[in-house]
């Protein structure tokens, strides 16, 4: 098949959607498929003979920037048009991200309840989040186009925010490469990374991955480690990535778990740590399934991760890891990561987790999105370079203004 896939910008070093499709884009040019990928800007790591390159520029406007995609699209007739997010013209809609208006009212949640009305009425007013709307509103259309949800929850809220129908969505969850996340790698790595961080070798390391701190629970974990510390358990908590991170070393000092923690910043390689730790924490207030989850399976870890993870659906509570109801349950997440202080029941439990992760290969995560193209190409739907609707044709033409 003639495949395009579109996102913002392709470079495997950012991790999370930029490394999934390059990835996935890779396996299925090897599989046979003609593979274009539309995006703005692309790293030098993404050259390939089998995958045609389209570098599509339309200023900061996220408008400018759909309609401009549209128009590329348009005269490259491709049987499948795989969008994750940046545009509207499409015959499989898979944002990694979930519904952006889900994750806005998740965010507001991750807020102290006192700054959550201004927040919401920023929301309602600000010109980016005019521009969210206006492109889910062409986004989120039944044109016979299908809805990949990386969760059940994330189907229940295309559903629930944007009146999708359920026919029309296909549940399919991440995959990982459990070659190169493994339990293998810990003899590799473990104990350079343990040393690096001056740990003790009872020391149980907790590893947390987060580019946004508040919506993925560096504030609870750091006040589940102070719990921690009050009971003496040997704990030392690692955190990677992190834009806007300048409050939360002040929030461990404030909190009196500074020498227990440690702020890595952003790492382009997290199977040395993943190989070091001896579980991952995650407890977010909202992903869709995440990434870090899948890939801490497969290295043979426990995952103490919230209900409110994507991924918490693969996961048995008490069989591969703990899931908890709240995040903000700094006391629970604390509960269940003391239990892990026994190595037998971390062994015992990061044995199923492999098991599980094997189950959710990234071989397999291939195969079922595959499968959506074949059910794309089987209905006889015009290639997705030609069909669009009315309102899309005119969009690609006049470029709707940005309201400052």
């Amino acid at each position: 098949m003639r495949v395009a896939i579109v996102l913002e910008h392709l470079d495997p070093r950012r991790g999370g959607l930029e490394h999934w499709t390059w990835q996935f884009t890779r396996a299925m040019a090897d599989r046979g498929h003609e593979m274009h990928v539309l995006a703005r800007s692309f790293s030098p790591r993404t050259d390939h003979p089998r995958i045609r390159l389209h570098a599509v520029s339309a200023g900061r406007s996220r408008m400018h920037y759909a309609a401009a995609l549209q128009r590329r699209l348009l005269g490259l007739n491709c049987q499948v048009v795989h969008e994750t997010g940046a545009g509207w013209h499409c015959d499989v809609f898979q944002p990694h991200f979930g519904s952006r208006q889900a994750l806005l009212e998740r965010r507001l949640r991750a807020l102290p309840a006192i700054l959550q009305p201004a927040r919401r009425l920023a929301i309602g007013l600000l010109p980016r989040y005019r521009q969210f709307r206006r492109l889910a509103a062409r986004q989120y259309v039944n044109d016979g186009r299908l809805f990949v949800a990386l969760s059940r929850r994330v189907a229940d809220d295309f559903v629930r925010f944007h009146g999708v129908p359920r026919d029309g969505i296909r549940i399919v969850p991440n995959g990982v490469d459990c070659a190169r996340f493994s339990p293998a790698r810990r003899g590799e790595f473990g104990a350079s990374v343990r040393r690096a961080l001056g740990l003790a070798d009872d020391a149980l390391l907790l590893l947390l991955v987060a580019h946004n701190f508040r919506l993925k629970g560096v504030g609870p974990a750091l006040r589940a480690l102070k719990l921690l510390r009050r009971r003496s358990a040997p704990v030392h908590l690692a955190i990677l990535g992190g834009r806007r991170r300048q409050g939360y070393p002040l929030l461990a000092r404030a909190l009196g778990v500074q020498e227990n923690v440690s702020f890595l910043g952003a790492r382009s390689d997290i199977v040395p740590y993943l190989a070091a730790a001896d579980l991952l924490v995650h407890p977010t207030f909202y992903d869709s399934c995440s990434l870090v989850v899948l890939e801490a399976l497969a290295s043979g870890l426990p995952v103490v991760v919230s209900r409110a993870a994507g991924a918490n659906e693969l996961m048995t509570d008490g069989r591969e890891g703990y899931v908890i109801s709240d995040p903000r349950q700094a006391a629970t997440l604390a509960d269940r990561i003391e239990r892990l202080l026994d190595p037998r029941e971390r062994s015992r439990m990061g044995a199923a987790a492999r098991e599980l992760a094997l189950r959710h290969s990234f071989e397999r995560n291939c195969d079922r999105l595959e499968a959506v193209y074949r059910e794309i190409a089987g209905r006889g739907r015009m290639p997705g370079a030609a069909r669009t609707n009315p309102a899309d044709r005119l969009a690609a033409l006049v470029i709707p203004p940005v309201r400052r």
